[in-house]
């Protein structure tokens, strides 16, 4: 089955909060003919936007090739965090790389929150950036381990937008009982995806850059120059840049054994205008501790906007507004009564070490995807490190790329039930 296709129609944004409200843009044209430029970007999310703008402000002549519309995907669905420094731990990445190799991720991920300020400040953008994620630990006993990490960031990082909060702090900030203390971070924010993503896509079209929707990408011919097939045309290019994530399908089979497609849900509830503050202090979004992680945040009009629940299969389930209300009563008892307005799924691609996955599959092509949920931010300074890699300046796409990114065992056959095993002994994990 086909995930481009599974659960939306050919040309059309899901029926989410943020398709409702968004400014959209007039549809860009497909591609057709035989046509040439200097590189081929795939996919039209953070990744491929953010890439098209940076290579076209470089100067080179650049077409992105979107199947469905641009921020169609999970760069148009997603929760709205942008969180600093990379899905995984200091501590786990100083195991797995050593501690200069982690060091320089965690600077890669400051970039990536700092880049994501920047463009979203851009008249052409105007997209509120909201300061704050608080993360809730739902177990008493991960409280200390938080609270010393908090501690490692500050000293060993010299990262001061950071600090711990106890259990009294923490239900003042967020008004559950599911949760014993945790963090905040002051630097990282949320903001509306959608209209990020359609604010990449002004900013490349006016940089230059040649954007094609309705335009999939069904063969690829790697040589000396790249030959790019769709239903309408053939593009020649001197080099290309696969962003596709978890729709990427049997495009690129190398980068498919590594990134599997998940599917994640969110709600939103009616406008709560006067009970906002009492449900979450200060405008924060919260992420939780558990392995199927929790996250919500409200809003431009007060909405809740909470998302969690995963699934393995191509379908999303029948009644996804059920399904994640059950998640939001257990993290918040007292608004069982509210009403949900939106509910939506979409696909994002994961990795075996929730790490991304960048390679560069021959001398002119490159792959970056997996952000595993943690995307807005490193899927959009993806796009900027692919335009300095094919300028000659690989050094941040070299740190990234040498971060190991294990296979799925089983392939691409056993892969999915291998998983779906492992996600319910981490979901009994969770309530134990």
């Amino acid at each position: 089955m086909d995930l481009l296709t599974a659960n939306d129609r050919d040309g059309t944004y899901p029926p989410s909060l943020y398709a409702a409200q968004a400014r959209m843009l007039p549809p860009f044209a497909p591609a057709r003919g035989d046509l040439r430029c200097d590189v081929c970007v795939v996919g039209g999310g953070f990744t491929g936007l953010s890439t098209a703008l940076h290579l076209a402000q470089r100067g080179y002549d650049v077409r992105l090739f979107e199947a469905q519309r641009v921020g169609f995907g999970a760069s148009g669905r997603n929760g709205g965090q942008v969180g600093q420094g990379q899905r995984l731990d200091q501590e786990d990445l100083e195991r797995m790389v050593g501690l200069d190799h982690a060091h320089a991720l965690w600077r890669i991920g400051m970039q990536a929150v700092d880049l994501v300020r920047e463009l979203a400040a851009d008249d052409r953008v105007a997209v509120p950036f909201y300061p704050g994620i608080a993360h809730a630990d739902h177990r008493a006993r991960d409280v200390p381990a938080t609270h010393a990490y908090v501690d490692k960031l500050r000293k060993e990082y010299d990262y001061p937008h950071v600090r711990a909060l106890n259990r009294e702090e923490l239900r003042e900030a967020v008004a559950s009982p599911l949760y014993h203390g945790g963090a905040v971070d002051t630097w990282s924010g949320h903001l509306d995806p959608l209209r990020f993503a359609l604010g990449l896509a002004r900013l490349a079209q006016d940089a230059g850059a040649h954007l094609h929707e309705g335009s999939r990408v069904r063969r690829i011919a790697h040589g000396q120059t790249v030959t790019l097939t769709t239903d309408k045309a053939v593009i020649t290019a001197d080099h290309l840049v696969l962003a596709c994530n978890g729709y990427l399908g049997d495009l690129e089979p190398r980068v498919a054994r590594r990134v599997m497609p998940l599917n994640n849900y969110i709600l939103a509830t009616e406008p709560l205008p006067d009970r906002q503050e009492e449900i979450i202090r200060g405008n924060i979004a919260v992420a939780d501790s558990k392995f199927v992680v929790n996250y919500f945040r409200f809003s431009d009009d007060h909405r809740l906007l909470f998302g969690g629940t995963e699934s393995y299969g191509y379908r999303f389930p029948h009644d996804i507004a059920g399904q994640v209300r059950r998640a939001m009563v257990q993290v918040f008892p007292h608004l069982k009564d509210v009403q949900i307005a939106h509910a939506w799924g979409g696909t994002l691609g994961i990795t075996m070490n929730r790490m991304p996955h960048y390679a560069r599959l021959s001398g002119n092509v490159l792959s970056m995807s997996g952000f595993s949920g943690h995307g807005v931010a490193l899927g959009t300074l993806s796009g900027q490190i692919a335009a300095e890699a094919i300028a000659g300046q690989a050094e941040r796409f070299d740190v990234m790329a040498s971060v190991p990114t294990p296979l799925f065992p089983g392939g691409r056959l056993m892969r999915q039930p291998l998983l779906v095993a492992a996600m319910l002994w981490y979901s009994l994990r969770d309530r134990l």
